[in-house]
């Protein structure tokens, strides 16, 4: 059976779906005012891989993202640049779309935009209001009161008390609290505003994602995720928000994927070690990028270096290489034990560092025995996790040959090939050593000759 380490619970956890044989899973998104970083990268592979595995053990998924397209940094950075916020938001959002269908990223089900959900947000400010949660502060703003939602601090584990003596809050004379979160912030220059029963204004950010989780999946759901920075205070505060104006748990099972790093640095701005995906991509083919990612567990901090990112390509080019020559489709037998130890491993909190163990096991037998079924094996389990896709020749031929043409490598493989039924085993030695220092390595197995990238 599926478990899930549920971050409210703190532990790994039997997953029950509300209704049987239905998932519903609400992902937080992007803020669209510049170009996905790799803590986004992340984000969009990690969730993709967990819907990927729920709709392969036959459940049936709806998916839902956000996107952020109003917030404080957007009003800014389109300010700054003297444009419309929907141009500004709907250049960055399809940027995003190319950079998550490089990465192999499925479209999510639904992705709802923020300013589309606006109406919904006034009116769950309006039933906090009524219900005590939430008050008018004399500035205009609406603000969220901590104090009368006793189960405050439970996704984070910490008090009111404590909260108030480890996180530096922002000092606001309108605010009951200092832990208390803007709803809806009054109208300011130059800024967009729609209209409420508090004056013109904007909601805030956190109330965004309540409104849009219950709108598309309802007021209880299954899965809520993100990444483990919106832990606190952006999903504690959706959970006020939400159990507060709608009576009832909001969602069964938290997850929450771990930082990215930098050279084991916490990736920033600040620090000069932030990546955007398309910085990434220039040096590394798409693929890679997701193995890599993959490769850790999802829940562990994932240190990215160019070393790392070197080992993912070497590694992804191993199981690539298996599969050269061999002419199958790819194919989930359910019965074989391979299956049963992907299984294990994928059901057991998603550990795709075991399953794909599993693929090399797979890569090694059949490089040993010729077994073709060890190959569909291989090519139909990575699928599941949206890895060897394309076919051998054309992920070489994707910049893991430094120029090198895949066709100029094959001739030199067969003139090989001949030398040594010829007994020249000069030529076929400088043969080889002429692909090796072009950084190609040559592998002599059962089924002939392969190669691959050093």
């Amino acid at each position: 059976m599926l478990k899930i380490y549920n971050t409210l619970a703190r532990e790994k956890q039997i997953f029950i779906p509300m209704v049987a044989g239905k998932v519903s899973m609400y992902v937080c998104g992007m803020t669209v005012y510049d170009f996905c970083h790799l803590g986004h990268a992340r984000v969009m592979v990690v969730f993709d891989m967990v819907s990927r595995w729920l709709r392969s053990s036959g459940l049936d998924v709806t998916y839902v993202r956000n996107i952020t397209d109003i917030d404080d940094k957007i009003i800014k950075r389109a300010n700054e640049n003297g444009e419309d916020i929907s141009v500004l938001t709907q250049r960055f959002i399809d940027a995003m779309d190319e950079d998550s269908a490089l990465l192999g990223v499925l479209r999510p089900d639904i992705e709802p935009r923020a300013t589309a959900h606006v109406d919904g947000m006034i009116d769950m400010i309006s039933a906090l209001i009524s219900k005590g949660h939430a008050y008018h502060a004399e500035n205009g703003d609406v603000f969220y009161s901590v104090n009368s939602f006793a189960k405050y601090g439970k996704l984070s584990g910490k008090s009111l008390e404590d909260l108030r003596a480890g996180e530096r809050v922002e000092v606001d004379t309108f605010k009951r609290d200092p832990m208390d979160f803007v709803l809806w912030k009054s109208v300011k220059p130059n800024e967009p505003s729609w209209d409420s029963p508090w004056g013109k204004g904007r909601p805030g950010w956190h109330i965004e994602c309540s409104v849009m989780g219950a709108c598309h999946l309802g007021k209880h759901f299954d899965i809520h995720g993100g990444g483990q920075d919106l832990q606190f205070p952006h999903h504690e505060n959706e959970i006020a928000q939400s159990e507060a104006a709608n009576d009832c748990t909001f969602v069964n099972y938290w997850m929450h994927n771990g930082f990215v790093r930098v050279d084991d640095e916490k990736m920033s701005k600040s620090l000069g070690n932030f990546f955007t995906i398309r910085d990434v991509l220039k040096k590394y083919d798409a693929e890679v990028v997701r193995f890599f990612i993959l490769r850790a567990h999802y829940r562990s901090p994932l240190n990215y270096s160019d070393k790392h990112l070197d080992d993912a390509k070497q590694a992804l080019t191993r199981l690539y290489t298996a599969l050269r020559g061999a002419d199958v489709v790819a194919k989930v037998d359910e019965t074989a034990a391979t299956y049963e130890a992907f299984k294990a491993a994928m059901d057991d909190d998603f550990n795709t560092p075991e399953a794909v163990a599993v693929l090399f096991d797979l890569a090694n037998t059949f490089n040993k025995s010729g077994d073709l079924a060890a190959a569909s094996q291989l090519k139909g389990l990575a699928n599941i996790l949206g890895l060897l896709e394309r076919s051998p020749e054309v992920f070489m031929q994707g910049g893991s040959t430094d120029g090198l043409d895949v066709s100029a490598i094959e001739a030199k493989i067969t003139a090989r090939v001949e030398a040594k039924k010829a007994k020249d085993f000069a030529e076929a030695d400088r043969i080889r050593q002429e692909l090796s220092a072009q950084g190609i390595v040559l592998e002599d197995g059962p089924h002939g000759t392969t190669w691959r990238s050093a």
